[in-house]
């Protein structure tokens, strides 16, 4: 039976922001340490998961697979820029079954509404990268609980991760990175039938 794995990706603020006030990334969460680290994370990955401003806002200098989310379409549709899916028409474990029949290892580099929604279908790790000096009032907050006062650790927490030792970086600029992982390790490989 395929398996899937899906890795989120994040670098934040001190106030939980992946995005100023415009919905752009500012320089402030700029990183070079942790692009490295990204960057090579993706290269590992049999596709990418991001919404349609992300995927219209970089571009795929790389070739990757990406499944790009948009509420234009009914549910799943392959394009030459890759696949174009609305998770209304399709349910998540029927768009990896299409996407990548095989199973594989899926990377979700956002925005908050695709981290929002493979929060419910279960993360298999998130890396979370944390750009203390940072600060973007009024910004894009990384999850929708940010926005209700709830800390992005604490939203993984309640999403049955736990968190691992962090790591810094970049200690100059004061950029860490810490990665939560299942506590029920049935959950870091998602079956065909989700």
């Amino acid at each position: 039976m395929p398996r899937w794995t899906v890795h989120g990706y994040a670098i934040v603020s001190a106030d939980d922001r992946i995005a100023d006030a415009d919905g752009s990334m500012p320089d402030a969460l700029r990183n070079e340490a942790d692009w490295r680290m990204f960057q090579s994370e993706l290269d590992r990955m049999d596709a990418i998961a991001l919404g349609r401003r992300s995927h219209e806002a970089t571009p795929n200098r790389h070739g990757r697979t990406r499944i790009v989310l948009s509420s234009s379409l009914p549910a799943l549709e392959r394009r030459a820029d890759g696949w174009w899916w609305n998770p209304s028409g399709m349910a998540t474990g029927d768009m990896l079954a299409t996407v990548l029949p095989e199973g594989g290892a899926v990377a979700v580099p956002g925005g908050r509404d695709v981290f929002d929604l493979f929060l419910g279908f279960g993360f298999s790790s998130f890396h979370l990268s944390r750009a203390d000096r940072a600060h973007l009032p009024g910004g894009v907050a990384v999850f929708g609980a940010c926005d209700r006062g709830m800390p992005a650790e604490e939203v993984l927490r309640a999403s049955g991760l736990a968190p691992e030792q962090p790591v810094i970086l970049d200690a100059e600029n004061s950029v860490s990175l810490t990665v939560f992982l299942p506590t029920n390790p049935a959950r870091q490989a998602a079956p065909a039938s989700l």
